[in-house]
C-alpha cells in the first residue's frame, strides 16, 4: 500500500489527515532514515494510530521507528483524558523497558587489561537470557511491595542509596495496584529481580569518546575518557504476562472496537472504564518492579567493580524509561490540556522548566540515553525545548531495527561478530550465538543519523558520545 508522505521542513514529514484519521501523523526523520522507515508498516501504524479517539495534535513516529505491535516501535500518541483511550500496543509488551547509564571513578586506561575479567564476572553475577534468575532472591510479600513501593522499597532494604532515587524517572515510583497484575504475572517475575533477560537486553561498560556541551556534560558528571555502564533492560516476564493478559480483557470487553479498528493490535479502552483505570494501576506496578530490576543490577555491577577494581564510585547518572503511559499537561491549541501521553520506544526529553524533570538535573533539563549497538556509539542528550512544540516532550529511544532478527541471523554468525568485535576492542558475551547475530551492529539504522535529526530538531541536544568496550547479551 503506497501512502502520500509531505515534507513540511528539515526533518519531519507529514501524512494528512483522510478517512478515519482524527489528526495527521507525524515522522521526524532525515530523508536517509525516511527510506528505511518506509521499508516495513511503519507508516501505516502511525497513521492507523491517528484513529484512536481523543488522539491530539499529531500520531508520532521517532527517527528510530520500525515496525512493532499494533504502534510503531519509536511512536508517541497523546490522548485526552477526558475523551481519550488507552492502548496497550501504545506501551508494549516490555513495560517500562528503560535505560540507566551509571558513571563511575575509573578512566579507560585505568580498566585497560581487565576487559575480559570484566566480562566475565558480570556475566557470572547477573542472570541473563529467558527464564528464571534474579540477583535478589524475593518472598510474595516482598514482591507485593516491590510493585506498589518501586525504588522506596529498594532503598528501606538497603539495596539503593538516596541519590539512585533523585535521579531515577519519577524518583521510580508510580501509583501502582499490585492487585491489578495478574497471579500468573507475579509468578513469573517473582524469580527475576535483578536479571538482565534476553533479545536486545544489554549491559555495556562504555568509554566517553566525545563531550558536545560542556555545561550540561559537567551537571550530568561526566567526562572525557570515563567509564560508564549502561543498563537497558525492563520488566521481564511480569511485564509481558500482564500486557498479554490485559490485551485478551480488552479483546473480550470490547469486540466492536476490535471489529472497527484498522488493526486489531490497536485495541483500546476509554480511560474512563474500569478496564483501562486496572490496567493503568497493573502497568504503573510492573513499571515499578522494571526500576526495582535495573537497580538491582546496579547493585551486581558495583560489587563486580569493587572486587576488581578495589572500592569503586558508581553512582548514576539517570534512569528513563522507554515503553510506558503517563499523565502530562501539554499545550494543544495554545490550551493546557491534561492528556495521557503513550511512548513505545520513544524516550521522554522533557527541557529545564518542567515539573518532570529531576530536581538535582532543573537548572539543565532531562538527560536522554540512547543506546546504539554493540560495534557503534551510544549517547546522552538533554531534553530540547522544541520537544514540547513537536513532540509532547519525547524523541528516540536507540538506533532502531533494519532487519528483523529472523533476517539478521541468516546475514550473520555469532563468532564471527564477536571476532570481529573483540578487532576493534569490543568484548561481547553472550548465552547464544544466535543471539549476537540477531543483534549484530549491522541488523541497526545508524545510530549517529538519529542522533542528528533530534539534535536538529531540539527534541534532544547532543550532549556526550560513548564507545563500547564490554557488551553482555542475554
Amino acid at each position: 500500500m503506497s501512502i502520500e508522505v509531505e515534507k513540511v521542513e528539515e526533518n519531519i514529514y507529514e501524512i494528512p489527515k483522510e478517512g478515519e484519521m482524527n489528526v495527521p501523523a507525524r515522522i521526524y526523520a532525515s530523508e536517509k532514515l525516511l527510506e528505511k522507515i518506509k521499508d516495513d508498516k511503519t507508516l501505516e501504524q502511525v497513521k492507523n494510530v491517528a484513529t484512536l479517539p481523543g488522539i491530539q495534535k499529531h500520531s508520532i513516529v521517532m527517527p528510530d521507528g520500525h515496525q512493532g505491535y499494533g504502534f510503531p516501535i519509536g511512536g508517541v500518541a497523546a490522548v485526552s483524558m477526558e475523551n481519550g483511550v488507552v492502548s496497550p500496543g501504545g506501551i508494549g509488551y516490555d513495560i517500562n523497558c528503560g535505560v540507566r547509564v551509571l558513571k563511575t571513578d575509573l578512566t579507560a586506561e585505568e580498566i585497560e587489561g581487565h576487559e575480559q575479567q570484566l566480562a566475565n564476572i558480570m556475566y557470572s553475577k547477573i542472570p541473563a537470557g529467558l527464564g528464571g534468575g534474579g540477583y535478589i532472591d524475593i518472598d510474595e510479600d516482598e514482591l507485593e511491595e516491590v510493585l506498589e513501593k518501586g525504588m522506596d522499597w529498594m532503598l528501606e532494604n538497603g539495596h539503593a542509596k538516596e541519590s539512585d532515587l533523585e535521579r531515577c524517572e519519577e524518583n521510580g515510583r508510580l501509583p501502582g495496584d499490585p492487585s491489578k497484575v495478574p497471579e500468573k504475572a507475579k509468578k513469573r517475575g517473582i524469580k527475576q529481580l535483578g536479571s538482565l533477560g534476553s533479545g536486545n537486553h544489554f549491559l555495556e561498560v562504555q568509554r566517553v569518546d566525545e563531550i558536545f556541551n560542556e555545561e550540561v556534560a559537567e551537571k550530568f558528571g561526566l567526562e572525557k575518557d570515563q567509564i560508564l555502564v549502561m543498563i537497558h533492560s525492563g520488566s521481564r516476564g511480569l511485564g509481558h504476562q500482564t500486557c498479554t493478559e490485559y490485551l485478551r480483557k480488552f479483546e473480550k470487553q470490547y469486540p466492536e472496537e476490535v471489529e472497527s479498528l484498522p488493526d486489531k493490535e490497536l485495541i483500546y479502552a476509554p480511560i474512563e472504564d474500569q478496564p483501562a483505570q486496572d490496567y493503568i494501576d497493573a502497568m504503573y506496578a510492573v513499571a515499578n518492579f522494571a526500576w526495582c530490576n535495573r537497580q538491582a543490577m546496579t547493585e551486581a555491577i558495583r560489587d563486580c567493580f569493587d572486587r576488581i577494581f578495589g572500592e569503586t564510585e558508581i553512582d548514576l547518572v539517570y534512569d528513563v524509561c522507554h515503553n510506558i503511559a503517563k499523565e502530562e499537561t501539554h499545550e494543544v491549541d495554545g490550551k493546557d490540556v491534561d492528556v495521557l501521553v503513550h511512548r513505545k520506544g520513544a524516550t521522554r526529553a522533557m527541557p529545564k522548566g518542567r515539573k518532570e524533570v529531576p530536581e538535582v538535573y532543573e537548572d539543565v533539563g532531562q538527560p536522554v540515553l540512547i543506546p546504539g549497538t554493540m560495534g557503534t556509539s551510544s549517547y546522552i542528550l538533554v531534553g530540547g525545548q522544541n520537544s514540547l512544540n513537536v513532540s509532547f516532550g519525547s524523541t528516540a529511544h536507540g538506533a532502531g531495527r533494519l532487519k528483523s532478527r529472523t533476517q539478521a541471523k541468516q546475514d550473520y554468525w555469532g563468532e564471527d561478530v564477536q571476532r570481529d568485535l573483540k578487532h576493534e576492542g569490543v568484548y561481547v558475551k553472550a548465552v547464544s550465538g544466535s543471539t549476537v547475530a540477531e543483534e549484530a551492529p549491522g541488523a541497526y539504522k545508524d545510530v549517529d543519523e538519529v542522533i542528528k535529526v533530534s539534535d536538529e530538531l531540539d527534541i534532544g541536544r547532543k550532549v556526550a558520545k560513548m564507545k563500547p568496550i564490554v557488551n553482555i547479551k542475554g
